[in-house]
C-alpha cells in the first residue's frame, strides 16, 4: 500500500489549505484514515481521524477549525484546515489503518504570521 500526499504549502494567518492524501495498492478495506503532524522539535501527533463508519475526531486545538473527510471509493482522506495558525505550521503526515498501518511521507504546512 502506498500513499500519496499533496496539498501542503505556505499561507499567511487565517488562510485555508486543503490537504489529500491518497492510498494505492493491495487494499481490501481501510478501517480508519488520519492526520498527524510534528513541528520541529515536538512529538508526532494527532490532528484528526475518521473511522470507516464516519465517525470523527479532532484534537483540541484544531476543534471548529479543521475538517477530516474521507472518499471511500478512491481511498483518500482530506483535510479542510481554515483560520490556520503559525502553530500549525508542521509536517502533516496520513495514516491508513487496514489489517496493518502505513504512513504517507508528509507534506510541510507553513503557516505565516
Amino acid at each position: 500500500v502506498q500513499l500519496q500526499a499533496s496539498g501542503g504549502g505556505l499561507v499567511q494567518a487565517g488562510g485555508s489549505l486543503r490537504l489529500s492524501c491518497a492510498a494505492s495498492g493491495r487494499i481490501l478495506s481501510i478501517n480508519s484514515m488520519a492526520w498527524y503532524r510534528q513541528a520541529p522539535e515536538k512529538q508526532r501527533e494527532l490532528v484528526a481521524a475518521v473511522t470507516s463508519g464516519g465517525s470523527t475526531t479532532y484534537a483540541d486545538s484544531v476543534k471548529g477549525r479543521f475538517t477530516i473527510s474521507r472518499e471511500n471509493a478512491q481511498n483518500t482522506v482530506y483535510l479542510q484546515m481554515n483560520s490556520l495558525k503559525p502553530e500549525d505550521t508542521a509536517v502533516y503526515y496520513c495514516r491508513v489503518m487496514t489489517t496493518q498501518q502505513y504512513w504517507g511521507r508528509g507534506t510541510q504546512v507553513t503557516v505565516s504570521s
